[in-house]
């Protein structure tokens, strides 16, 4: 059985989505990251990282919630593109987009306006007009079609799910209503069995939810090392 570790946070729990959308069955392991279990030897083994998801599917092993998305739409075949090289060509820039782009953006954004000790005006102008500029970006797109990639939901589509929800967490009250074409999109998806089961798998263990000194250590290690 596939092996999945996971966390509430936005980029493993696109992946509880997909998984829950395909009915694969999975073993949920979960990595609580304000106790410091993402740093244990025995999580490194699976990911050096030190980051969830991560899965493990026999012999292999993907962390990294897009090449996640990626390897479980291609196992699957499921919730996958036309197999057309217009259609592969959008579905590969746009994963990378939200990868290398609505991810980061977004979680550094989060970082500096909520979780950073010292609250730095020029990290947190960057970061959300950033953020703002790439979901700006996804607005326009899906003011053309209804989804990311072609006619129907997609893995694009899931990706993209993951952090965009959270757009008025991350960027403040009333952001998402400035995205009206993303808040459909969302609010869809949101509504599906799979996108409920999702969000609540992380209710069935019990996470630590303090922000103490413990979990900024274990989070936010630069804080306590000195880089060189």
């Amino acid at each position: 059985m596939l092996k999945f570790y996971f966390s509430g946070a936005p980029n493993p729990t696109k992946i509880a989505l997909f998984l829950e959308e395909a009915g694969l069955p999975y073993e949920a392991i979960p990595v609580d990251t304000r106790k410091g279990d993402q740093h244990k030897p025995e999580f490194l083994k699976v990911n050096p990282n030190a980051k969830v998801p991560v899965i493990v599917d026999g012999d292999a092993v993907v962390f990294d919630s897009s090449a996640i998305l990626l390897y479980l739409g291609e196992k699957t075949g499921k919730f996958m593109p036309a197999n057309t090289p217009k259609a592969r060509g959008e579905m590969l820039s746009w994963m990378l987009f939200i990868g290398s782009g609505i991810g980061p953006y977004f979680g550094q954004a989060v970082h500096f306006r909520n979780y950073s000790p010292e609250k730095i005006p020029y990290a947190i102008n960057r970061y959300v007009f950033e953020a703002q500029r790439h979901l700006g970006i996804i607005n326009d797109r899906l003011g053309k079609q209804k989804y990311m990639v072609g006619d129907s939901y997609s893995i694009v589509d899931m990706n993209l799910w993951g952090w965009a929800r959270l757009a008025n967490f991350v960027m403040g009250d009333g952001t998402m209503d400035k995205y009206p074409n993303v808040k459909r999109l969302m609010d869809e998806i949101s509504a599906r069995p799979a996108a409920a089961k999702a969000v609540a798998l992380k209710d069935k263990h019990t996470f630590k939810t303090d922000m103490d000194d413990e979990a900024r250590k274990n989070m936010f290690p630069h804080l306590s090392k000195q880089v060189a």
